[in-house]
């Protein structure tokens, strides 16, 4: 069940840990958040189709940063070189993508400032679980 170092049972494993964490992290700046990007609480939507599709996202991001790390070659697959590079994948990508998005749509930093952060916790998270199962 490997490939290139990285063990493809982590990528359902890192998606579900990275839903999860989601769960946490955007339950407890639920108002906040709202707040940030102009959402009403009524008007909020928590549809399962909503969750579905973030899940669905979450496991193809899972395996491309498999596919990323994995290219680090063998033995190089580690827990630490998980979390780097979900961090440099973070920032590379995750980050400035949130970041130009909502300057577009006219969101404030606060806004980012949360969904950055929380793209941070599931990089980190699915790079080094999968990092850490390559091994």
């Amino acid at each position: 069940m490997d490939f290139g170092g990285v063990n493809y049972l982590a990528v359902p494993v890192a998606a579900v840990a990275a839903f999860l964490f989601g769960a946490v992290y955007y339950g407890g700046l639920g108002k906040p958040w709202m707040k940030a990007a102009k959402i009403k609480p009524e008007d909020a939507r928590m549809e399962p189709m909503l969750f579905a599709t973030s899940f669905g996202c979450e496991l193809v991001m899972a395996w491309v940063m498999a596919g990323v790390i994995g290219h680090l070659g063998a033995g190089q697959v580690t827990l630490w070189n998980g979390v780097v590079s979900g961090f440099f994948l973070w920032l590379g990508f995750m980050a400035t993508i949130t970041a130009v998005n909502q300057r577009y749509q006219g969101f404030g930093w606060d806004l980012t400032l949360i969904d950055a952060g929380h793209w941070l916790g599931v990089a980190l998270i699915m790079g080094g679980i999968i990092g850490w199962w390559g091994v």
